[in-house]
């Protein structure tokens, strides 16, 4: 699985820059936006950066480890978009999750 990525390499290229938290590993998946931009990344970033695109879909690469993209999928519709913003309420239902907005919705 993508030999190039090491533990002392620079974090994956979906990381945020204001996101510390470390990589979980290779890139393992792509995400795309809207417009069809896209990078790869581990997918403890790629779950976050997902969360927090409108319009945001998720690829698993070819050496991904099975069930990578659905991994990524499913732990994006748990997390706050831009969840390295901290220290600020979220009420306003474009600052929850997926899934907390759906809870809400019933």
């Amino acid at each position: 699985m993508n030999e190039a990525f090491t533990s002392t390499t620079a974090r994956c290229p979906v990381a945020h820059p204001d996101d510390h938290t470390p990589c979980t590993g290779a890139p393992a998946v792509t995400i795309l936006d809207a417009t069809n931009a896209g990078a790869n990344g581990c997918e403890h970033h790629a779950a976050r950066l997902l969360a927090s695109l409108n319009g945001g879909r998720v690829y698993a690469l070819p050496d991904a480890p099975k069930g990578a993209a659905l991994r990524v999928f499913t732990a994006a519709a748990d997390i706050n978009p831009f969840p390295w913003v901290t220290g600020v309420p979220r009420t306003r239902p474009e600052q929850l999750s997926l899934n907390e907005r759906a809870r809400q919705a019933r």
